[in-house]
């Protein structure tokens, strides 16, 4: 798993808003900067964890996990 992704985040009127790069469709917003930050780590966990778990599913019983770097 990679040790580190990327947030592009901004100010949009009262809110903070933001993006991963690595992953398309992680994103999130929040009330404050702290906020977002932390919106952003949980949705980036939960869509790690749901990618892995179709992942395995798809690849069925019989499979091997190899780490792969950029």
């Amino acid at each position: 798993m990679r040790d580190q992704f990327h947030a592009v985040i901004k100010r949009d009127g009262a809110w903070w808003i933001g993006w991963i790069e690595e992953i398309p469709g992680v994103n999130s917003q929040g009330s404050t900067r702290e906020e977002l930050l932390e919106n952003l780590a949980s949705a980036l966990s939960e869509a790690i964890e749901l990618g892995r778990e179709e992942a395995r599913a798809a690849a069925g019983r019989d499979f091997e996990v190899v780490a792969l770097s950029p």
